[in-house]
């Protein structure tokens, strides 16, 4: 009962943001569905012409279904950046299967006696496919659209994993904060609104499949009531099109003079992003577009280079190792001066000066572990390292600075090495599904979960002080911003960084921890 108090309560403080987040659901996964429709149809349609044709098209399709999602994301981001583009691109890849598959088979399906029926009667052949084909395939056709539909739903929670906003943002949210309430507050709405675009479907196909064909409804087709009457159907029908129009709407016009502000996947990022957005919208007259939660250093990296965001915070150690390949430095001046120069000179992009904490990587055990094996240092952690399972995120993972180097500086040999993203590391380390994990110093669930954290002794990890990273041309554009975001140097130390963590971790919401530590400050008003 306490949990479903909980869960309620949740839906209550975030009523506004769970709305919002469902109506850019409904607007991206409509917009996918009819751009799949009108691609996959007449598809459909020329491979029941060219029958030849059939095998390698329907092969394709069945290739892309193959793709996981992830990766075809990942993909479409270096050429279409961040953001809905390649989310939609990447629902109507996915709808295309059923859609071709029933809209072939339903056509090619067709009793040839009534083709020959049609021909005796003198019809062309366009007249025979949308006199008699098309409406006898129709319930076929619109049983591909519907399995399509209710599977782009699904898959459009990803979207969020790119900044395209939608449902998938609460269940990322609340997977890297251990909270299951902002998980079923994203999963939740987006099982409803399958339903409900089923059942309006349904409804569709009511009115487009000829009476005389229909069999599931022969029965009760005098009781129609409410949802079977005509004007019903005219309003639903009315309503996907308003919604499909209004999403087209938005993306033709909308305001392009504006500053996009970006942010990695995990809750310290978030806000500091939304830190950096408030302060603007603050002191400026500029209107801000919040892009949080995108993923690791590469997304992020490749969308401030390719300009689909202004500006983002990022760390000092990340810069020299991860995106300039340059060897570890321990001295946090030297490595900031590097940074800097580099990235202006190689990608004309500006490093703002340090906002105060050093989030470096710390690598985290539970206490009771740790005093079972005596472990104080990294160096202990290496002597047992065979007989332990890893548990680290995929940026981590794959990092000179993370697990790659710390792996050859300390001569580690870990059982096994599982990546896991978020908060799911904390809960596999409480679950003892692994015995070790990678962290940041500021990270609030260190505290919530209460964590033994191991000492670098050989100083492999190198300073990470956050630092704003901000495009020349943005800048240039807008100058005063760099005045702006000046008042945050130096502001912010570990112990500050840790609590407004862990304040999101327990629940809160991430703009207004970080409105409130500007407010006090005296920041902003």
């Amino acid at each position: 009962m306490s949990n479903l108090t909980s869960f309620f309560n949740f839906l209550v403080e975030r009523k506004t943001q769970i709305m919002d987040l469902f109506l850019q659901h409904i607007q991206l996964t409509l917009f996918s569905i009819v751009i799949a429709i009108i691609i996959a149809i007449p598809l459909g349609i020329l491979i029941v012409r060219y029958r030849k044709l059939s095998v390698p098209v329907i092969g394709v399709t069945n290739v892309i279904q193959s793709i996981p999602s992830l990766a075809l994301l990942g993909f479409l981001i270096p050429i279409l950046g961040i953001g809905s583009k390649p989310a939609i691109i990447m629902v109507v890849m996915y709808s295309l299967l059923p859609i071709v598959k029933n809209t072939f088979t339903g056509l090619t399906n067709v009793s040839p006696a009534l083709i020959e029926a049609a021909d005796g009667m003198g019809l062309t052949n366009t007249q025979v496919l949308l006199k008699v084909r098309f409406p006898l395939a129709m319930p076929i056709i619109m049983s591909g659209i519907r399995i399509s539909s209710v599977t782009a739903v699904g898959l459009m929670t990803i979207a969020a994993f790119i900044g395209a906003g939608g449902l998938g943002y609460l269940v990322f949210s609340g997977v890297q904060t251990v909270d299951n309430n902002m998980i079923l507050a994203g999963a939740i709405p987006a099982c409803i609104l399958a339903i409900i675009l089923d059942f309006v479907l349904g409804k569709i196909e009511d009115i487009v499949v000829p009476e005389g064909i229909k069999v599931t409804h022969s029965k009760t087709s005098k009781r129609k009531g409410l949802f079977g009457s005509k004007k019903f159907k005219l309003i639903a029908s009315g309503l996907v099109l308003l919604v499909i129009l209004s999403t087209v709407a938005t993306s033709f016009f909308s305001d392009k003079n504006k500053i996009v502000v970006g942010s990695k996947n995990f809750n310290e990022q978030i806000i500091l992003g939304d830190m950096v957005s408030s302060l603007i919208e603050a002191k400026t007259k500029y209107k801000v577009e919040r892009k949080l939660n995108l993923g690791g250093t590469n997304v992020v990296f490749s969308a401030l280079k390719s300009k689909d965001v202004d500006l983002y915070v990022e760390y000092t150690g990340t810069v020299l190792v991860n995106m300039l390949k340059q060897p570890t430095m321990s001295d946090p001046t030297k490595v900031y001066n590097t940074g800097k120069a580099a990235l202006a000179k190689k990608y004309g992009i500006e490093m703002l000066k340090p906002i105060g904490f050093n989030n470096t990587y710390v690598m985290a055990v539970k206490k009771d572990f740790a005093k079972k094996y005596n472990l104080e240092t990294i160096s202990d952690l290496a002597k047992i390292s065979p007989t332990v399972t890893a548990g680290v995120t995929m940026d981590f993972a794959n990092r000179p600075d993370g697990y790659l180097g710390l792996q050859k500086k300390y001569n580690l040999k870990f059982k096994s090495v599982k990546g896991i993203d978020g908060g799911l590391r904390y809960t596999a380390l409480q679950n003892n599904e692994t015995q070790v994990i990678d962290a940041f110093t500021t990270d609030g669930l260190l505290k919530k979960f209460d964590l033994k954290l191991l000492k670098d002794d050989k100083a492999f990890f190198p300073p990470y002080y956050a630092v704003p990273l901000i495009n020349a041309d943005t800048l240039k554009k807008y100058p005063e911003l760099k005045g702006v975001l000046s008042v945050l140097d130096g502001k912010i130390t570990d112990d500050e960084m840790r609590a407004m963590t862990l304040k999101v971790d327990n629940g809160a919401q991430s703009k207004t921890v970080a409105e409130d530590f500007l407010r006090s400050k005296h920041l902003i008003d």
